[in-house]
């Protein structure tokens, strides 16, 4: 992907923060190909912790970066997010794309740029989420999180208005945005690296099923490491802090590994050779089950969330409906009877295509027209049946 004009566009990328690569700085770096000679405005970055790709783009931070401990506890300055966001100076610029699941797209953006925000999530700490967040906050936040919050909402919605389109990554997401913003959202699905998950042989499919991700408790790892031990089951757990694997050691049974943090060709060749993937918890959209079956193998999900978007019940996996011990047992026990085990690797490798990058860019490029960006100053080699879409 690449733009091409006789003057090409000035663009601004703007993120919510840089401390890290997951799901979203993916997003973010898909956008940078697309875009690069963007910009990239963020509250803090810690360069040694991004990707290639992301250094080499131009990154201004907000004044947030400038307070103490910012980059450790940046999230503790999340009631000062909105001014910092307006202070940016975005005047030159032809076209703003914010990057929404902290605050981002709050910018004041030049009136005759285009602002399209690609929203991960609203911000789950003031909505949905609020009271789990809450419950697990020290008890100096529990006493400070409804002080601010009320006023963070109002900000949040207002701001939306700030926002030519939105495109969201799942359904889910979608219907969040109408929920909380009363705006319309286009659904784009983010880009999975799918090209860079192989199959196994069968004779290689082991009978250990595999958990991928950290293990946080709005995951649900209780309720799959309750199952299992119920159920006498192989289960290989892949991520997760040193403190929450001792503060669920005592849930697991005696066939259940801890493996910890491993490397990405590990990853892969547990990914391949697992019965399927365990994804108990609901996600705003979740690439680790797309990952599972571009790497050939069926996934067993708490049917909400983005797994709607991504998961097919019955031919790609199978979903559970309660976010139940005795639920997942059920969906476990219809997966065994199912054949979806033996199945061949293509159904799902079929599947996980749907989720590459070049549909994202192809998803983006239709978004930007929508919003009234010159598709003239665009040139994106886009495959006709994309292109055309």
């Amino acid at each position: 992907m690449y733009i091409r004009s006789r003057k090409a566009p000035r663009v601004a990328l703007i993120h919510y923060w840089l401390v890290g690569m997951r799901g979203g700085e993916k997003v973010l770096e898909s956008l940078c190909r697309m875009f690069p000679q963007a910009d990239i405005f963020t509250h803090v970055a810690i360069p040694e912790k991004l990707s290639p790709t992301l250094r080499r783009h131009r990154i201004i931070e907000t004044n947030i970066a400038q307070y103490p401990f910012s980059r450790r506890h940046y999230q503790n300055y999340l009631p000062l997010m909105p001014r910092a966001l307006e202070a940016l100076d975005l005047r030159g610029y032809d076209l703003v794309i914010s990057s929404e699941s902290g605050p981002a797209k709050g910018v004041l953006p030049p009136p005759d740029a285009p602002h399209l925000c690609y929203c991960h999530s609203p911000m789950r700490y003031i909505w949905d989420q609020f009271h789990v967040y809450r419950e697990q906050a020290s008890p100096l936040q529990r006493a400070v999180m409804p002080l601010f919050a009320h006023g963070l909402r109002q900000w949040d919605v207002s701001s939306s208005a700030r926002v030519d389109g939105f495109v969201a990554n799942s359904t889910h997401v979608s219907k969040r945005i109408q929920k909380y913003w009363r705006r319309e959202a286009t659904v784009v699905a983010p880009p999975v690296d799918v090209s860079s998950f192989q199959p196994a042989p069968k004779e290689e499919i082991s009978d250990s099923y595999l958990w991928v991700g950290d293990l946080a408790s709005y995951k649900r790892p209780d309720l799959m490491l309750r199952a299992f031990k119920q159920m006498d089951l192989p289960l290989n757990i892949i991520g997760g802090s040193k403190a929450q694997i001792r503060q669920l050691y005592s849930l697991a049974g005696q066939r259940t590994k801890f493996l910890g943090h491993v490397d990405a060709p590990t990853l892969r060749a547990y990914l391949s050779r697992c019965r399927a993937l365990i994804f108990p918890g609901e996600e705003d959209f979740g690439i680790v089950p797309v990952e599972a079956m571009a790497a050939g193998r069926p996934v067993i999900a708490y049917g909400r969330g983005g797994v709607l978007d991504t998961v097919i019940d019955g031919q790609t996996g199978i979903f559970f409906d309660d976010p139940t011990v005795d639920s997942l047992v059920g969906a476990i026990d219809r997966f065994l009877k199912s054949g979806l085990a033996s199945a061949d690797s293509s159904l799902f490798t079929a599947q996980a295509g749907k989720f590459t990058e070049a549909r994202f860019h192809a998803g983006i490029v239709k978004a930007l027209k929508n919003i009234g960006f010159d598709e003239n100053v665009c040139d994106f080699p886009l495959p006709v049946r994309l292109a055309s879409g």
